[in-house]
């Protein structure tokens, strides 16, 4: 009998490009990429903020390192991981091939006969300049750049005369440029954007010449990007990262962890910084006993119907279904009602869709003013299951017990006060760093001033409805933002809309009363 020995399986490296920094830029071949990797060396002009969102998604034991040494140390690093049949990737900022270490590391491998490839990336000057709104038109002009010996300055001249170029260096090396291109013959007055920290949520830019930009850009550090020529002056017109209408806004954002999620990407779609801070835990009810009776009611057709008031009541009530095998058809026959949109969406996600949702103001009394009186003929079952919070107020079961319906008012999880954050995030709170808050529930009002103090005045304060608006004012907040409709969007919406006619005020302005004001920005907003 013959034995074979098992081989080890082979391993791979891959070198892929993570792009100019945004996330979101990542190709779909990089992101796929990052998911199967066992190990990731990556280079320090990588941003944290990328690499975050990388380490967020990649395996449990995905090992992560920065790339240090010689390009054939970092060569050894990759081979010895491919060889133990890892998947090995050299993550680098940018494209590649936009590096010359990087390109004699893949030299290096291609001389084994380990399996590797190679991922493009967007490359950091020609996708930063696309942020900073400056267009490069025909023959492009870029170049990326880790040792400024390497720039054909004559080149660059010659460019500028023709259009514009883009570079990415590092902000150390921008006085080199500068002589370089002095020196090649172009002309001092020629336009220059510089912007640093580029496609992330701090991106931005100064213009200025050629024989001034390293003065005005005094203060950048790491890789920056220089857009050179008279394609910069569109700028005015093209710029639209640093031009959004919450561009540098910090904004609390006061929810549960899983709420805190959908609310802070849609912050972040209008440019803003937010920072999630929990004030409420939900947990299940100290005695499970009236879920466990609604349940059976819904099954047995004891409702007419379910009115659900937050996404919470939803998620309590379709745990509880899971916990006994059931699923959406036992709703059958049942009707539901929603009090907004989210919570019609976490109902549609499970298969259902809502009979009634207020057409007008989402809140307890827009769907009272929507919900039909009992008719003991056109409705033989007479019983509304009400899942809610602990500390729900009354509003809802009193207006439904007055238009004839029995009401099973069921407690289906409580909330409960969350820990304090840190002590940065209290002092930031309470000294005005943060630009904005967005109160979504009177509980998170409650909670955020017991665990971290009441933000700052010249805070900017929104609120989700009536009700939250309500307990702001009795905290002594003053309430800047309302929506007309009571939902998360709606309330991102209208901070934006304010933050854009602060903008407005601000640019209306005389130049000696703008310098002499406190509204310098998105930290200062007060127009009084």
């Amino acid at each position: 009998m013959t034995t074979r020995t098992a081989r080890k399986s082979a391993g791979r490296i891959a070198f892929v490009g993570a792009g100019p920094g945004d996330p979101g830029l990542l190709t779909r071949r990089a992101h796929d990429t990052l998911a199967e990797a066992d190990q990731v060396i990556y280079d320090r002009g990588v941003p944290e903020s990328l690499l975050a969102a990388i380490r967020a998604e990649a395996k449990d034991d995905t090992q992560f390192s920065p790339a240090e040494g010689a390009p054939g140390d970092v060569a050894k690093v990759l081979l010895s991981a491919a060889k133990s049949g890892l998947a090995a990737v050299h993550l680098v900022a940018g494209d590649p091939f936009g590096h010359e270490t990087v390109v004699k590391e893949v030299q290096a491998v291609a001389r084994t006969a380990v399996h590797f490839e190679v991922v493009p990336g967007l490359g950091q000057a020609e996708g930063v300049a696309t942020y900073a709104g400056v267009p490069l038109p025909g023959v492009r002009t870029v170049a990326d750049i880790d040792d400024v010996a390497g720039l054909d300055f004559d080149a660059l001249a010659a460019a500028a005369v023709k259009g514009s170029f883009a570079v990415a260096v590092d902000a150390g090396d921008l006085a080199a440029v500068r002589d370089g291109l002095l020196a090649a013959g172009i002309e001092p007055g020629t336009p220059v954007g510089v912007t640093g920290d580029g496609t992330g949520e701090t991106q931005y830019t100064t213009t200025s010449s050629v024989d001034s930009f390293v003065a005005a850009a005094l203060g950048f550090t790491g890789r920056v990007v220089l857009t050179v020529g008279t394609e910069v002056a569109q700028r005015d017109k093209l710029s639209w990262w640093e031009n959004r209408p919450l561009y540098g806004w910090k904004v609390l954002v006061p929810r549960t962890k899983e709420q805190a999620g959908a609310m802070s990407a849609r912050l972040r779609a209008y440019g803003a910084i937010p920072c999630e801070v929990p004030t409420i835990a939900v947990e299940p009810p100290r005695t499970p006993a009236q879920m466990e009776r609604a349940v059976k009611g819904l099954v047995d057709g004891r409702y007419a119907w379910v009115v659900f008031t937050s996404v919470n009541a939803v998620r309590a009530v379709w745990e509880k279904f899971g916990e006994h095998g059931l699923d959406a058809r036992h709703f059958g026959g049942v009707k539901i009602a929603c009090i907004g949109e989210a919570t019609a969406d976490a109902v549609r996600a499970f298969g259902i869709q809502p009979e009634l949702i207020p057409a007008g103001d989402q809140s307890s009394e827009g769907l009272l003013a929507e919900f039909s009186p009992h008719d003991e003929i056109l409705d033989p079952v007479g019983r509304v299951l009400l899942p809610r919070a602990d500390i729900a107020t009354e509003t809802l079961a009193a207006g439904l017990i007055e238009r004839g319906w029995e009401v099973d008012d069921v407690t289906a999880y409580r909330t409960v006060r969350a820990a304090p954050p840190p002590a940065d995030i209290r002092d930031a709170i309470k000294s005005g760093g943060f630009d904005a808050v967005l109160f979504t529930s009177s509980s998170t009002v409650r909670n955020l001033v017991g665990i971290a103090g009441k933000p700052h005045a010249r805070t900017v304060v929104a609120v989700i409805g009536p009700k939250t608006a309500e307990t702001a004012t009795e905290f002594g907040l003053r309430v800047d933002v309302q929506p007309q409709h009571a939902s998360v969007g709606d309330l991102v919406e209208a901070l934006a809309s304010y933050a854009v006619e602060l903008r407005e005020k601000l640019a209306a302005m005389p130049a000696k009363q703008r310098r002499g004001s406190k509204v310098q920005g998105p930290t200062a907003l007060r127009f009084r």
